[in-house]
């Protein structure tokens, strides 16, 4: 969230440089639209951004022209004007030969590269690519999906709590008013098992730098291990806020990077040790399971019987033609409410509304 205000309020103090009149009234409109659109979304960002911080007709080439120039990688042209400033931008690579193109054509242009970006397969990016996408998924949103708590607040409507009501009757020396109660709401967990073995290479640090989003924006409602040929609660160093960071801290906790995979004994030692009672459970993994099939399913349905959901996220589910043949995955099918794809940044978004509605 502090780096979306940041990043927000530094293209408005652009826009004003450039003369449109995009006031902190205007900037605050802003950050409550974004608070309900898809951020990572190039398009949504834009409409949001010119409808709530222009004011009049001529604050809309001004505004085409920043938007390209902060969140596009070209120069913008501002209005003429005393002092007129140049800008570059700070956050997203440039098209490779791209040139600054007629007024109006570069958003359209920067978005359209964005999308494609959305859904290509993360093992295939070039590193400047790569880094694009981790800066969106930095800025994702893990919203959760809520459930009632056992614990009560006061509340218009609701059952009676006759404790505050006796209370103030008792301050009172009458009843003047029926107080009421209802249940808390709170965010439903979830505990995420990333495979870190060698034919998930490609996809692992993309699948952690998700994995930080979620520990982000939900951090006590949310658990991260590593699964390989050993089981490491990586949750506590995902909690730090700069993603780079975090990475570094996860690369020195885990010992078997780019090994096998013995999902069913670590499954297994998960469940000796904890408990997914109530929350959503998600397996990312690629199912090449080098243990026996056998126990990993067994350790899956005592696994289900315990979640609210169970959602296995496979990179290779997004190709066209995919059938789950190994032996992991076909143990695991029975047993799973949903198989999705993780290759991609549209894969990792549709995935976060899952658990958003889950």
């Amino acid at each position: 969230m502090d780096e979306l205000a940041a990043t927000v309020t530094g293209f408005a103090r652009t826009l004003r440089a450039a003369g449109v009149g995009a006031d902190h009234e205007r900037t605050a409109n802003l950050l409550r639209a974004l608070d309900h659109l898809d951020v990572s979304d190039p398009r949504e960002v834009y409409w949001a951004g010119r409808l709530t911080l222009c004011a009049t007709p001529d604050d809309l080439p001004r505004y085409d022209r920043c938007f390209a120039a902060y969140f596009g990688g070209r120069r913008a042209v501002p209005a003429p004007r005393a002092g007129a400033t140049v800008v570059t931008r700070h956050t997203a690579a440039p098209e490779e030969g791209g040139e600054p193109g007629e007024e109006g054509e570069t958003a359209p242009a920067t978005a359209s590269r964005a999308e494609l970006l959305r859904h290509r397969d993360v093992a295939g990016l070039t590193a400047a690519e790569r880094d694009e996408v981790h800066r969106l998924l930095a800025m994702l949103r893990g919203r959760r999906a809520q459930r009632r708590s056992r614990r009560f607040a006061p509340a218009a409507r609701g059952g009676l709590d006759r404790g505050r009501t006796i209370r103030e009757a008792l301050r009172k020396g009458e009843v003047t008013r029926l107080r009421r109660r209802a249940h808390t709401t709170r965010p439903r967990p979830v505990v995420l098992f990333v495979d870190v073995s060698g034919s998930m290479a490609p996809y692992a640090e993309t699948l952690l730098r998700f994995a930080h989003a979620l520990v982000r924006s939900e951090p006590r409602a949310t658990r991260v291990y590593s699964i390989g040929t050993r089981l490491t609660s990586i949750t506590a160093e995902l909690r730090h806020r700069d993603p780079g960071t975090a990475l570094e801290a996860v690369s020195r906790a885990i010992p078997d990077w780019s090994g096998g995979t013995r999902l069913g004994a670590e499954l297994r030692e998960y469940l000796g040790r904890h408990s997914a009672r109530g929350a959503v459970v998600v397996i990312a993994s690629d199912g090449w399971e080098r243990g026996d099939p056998g126990l990993l399913g067994s350790q899956l349905a005592r696994l289900s019987r315990q979640a609210h959901r169970m959602i296995w996220v496979n990179p290779h589910k997004g190709y066209a033609g995919y059938q789950p043949l190994t032996g992991g995955m076909r143990a695991a099918l029975p047993h799973l409410d949903d198989l999705v794809a993780g290759h991609s940044l549209a894969a990792y978004q549709e995935l976060s509304e899952r658990l958003a509605h889950a």
